[in-house]
């Protein structure tokens, strides 16, 4: 009896190992799947703008005038010491390949002073431009492309609000909480950054909703964007043709309205 008793007790402690030691290596197999499923792409090598495509108001595609948007050191810039005046240049640097569902992530900064001609509203005012039309379709006079602007704000004044990660629809519309909104710009429930700091950012776009974070905090969230609304008369015929549609995927476009911004690390994990 002892001796089967022993026997007992060591097949159950050498069960009983084997199952944590199976459990771990399960953990371990889970975290590592993880990984390899979190296949985040490099939208920017840091190097040039190779992959990205300009598109400034008042010039043609890839016209880069002033050498507004430029790669140093690791930092895709919009830069105006090439400038003497602002006069309407908004611009916009596209990614080369449209998106439908995804995670966008990157840092940003807004640097120096706003450039002479700039109007007072885009003082540290820029942008992350979500379902864009193609570069190619916009008009050689059109500031801006139909998109969902993930809009990024600088504090001006301390102690005076301005919330940065809002949400603005140049030739959209969306939906917040099932209302229609056709309100140009919605403020986000979000901090205002006063200072140089790079901030992060990241957009969920996921069939038909929308998040932005900032420092990984949600901010605002809308969902069945359409075509529609102010600045249609800036585009197309064929795009304002589109009124009413819904707007499932497009590119993504970096905005330069007259404030030096720099953004950083930026990438992409598509759903």
């Amino acid at each position: 009896m002892k001796n089967y008793s022993i026997i007992i007790i060591a097949v159950a402690l050498a069960t009983g190992f084997s199952c944590k030691n199976n459990s771990k290596k399960n953990i371990e197999t889970e975290t590592t799947q993880e990984k390899i499923t979190e296949n985040w792409q490099s939208l920017f090598n840091g190097e040039n703008l190779e992959g990205w495509l300009v598109k400034i108001n008042g010039f043609e595609l890839n016209d880069n005038y002033n050498e507004t948007f430029r790669a140093e050191n690791g930092v895709l810039k919009v830069s105006y010491d090439n400038y003497e005046n602002f006069t309407n240049e908004y611009g916009h640097i596209f990614y080369k390949t449209p998106f439908s569902n995804y995670k966008l992530r990157l840092q940003y900064r807004f640097v120096g002073n706003q450039v002479k001609g700039g109007k007072a509203w885009a003082t540290k005012n820029s942008g992350i431009m979500l379902h864009c039309q193609s570069p190619e379709s916009m008009l050689k006079n059109q500031g801006f492309p139909l998109s969902l602007e993930f809009q990024l704000l600088g504090g001006l004044n301390e102690n005076e609000p301005r919330p940065t990660g809002n949400i603005c629809t140049p030739g959209t519309h969306v939906e917040i909480n099932g209302e229609l909104i056709t309100e140009h710009c919605i403020t986000a429930n979000c901090k205002t950054y006063y200072g140089e700091e790079w901030i992060m950012a990241e957009a969920v776009v996921n069939n038909g909703s929308i998040t932005h974070y900032i420092e990984g905090i949600p901010v605002i969230s809308y969902s069945n964007p359409t075509i529609g609304g102010l600045f249609l008369d800036d585009s197309s015929e064929d795009i304002q043709a589109k009124a009413g549609q819904s707007l499932t995927s497009g590119y993504i476009s970096l905005q330069s309205e007259s404030h030096p911004v720099e953004f950083r690390n930026i990438e992409i994990l598509e759903l």
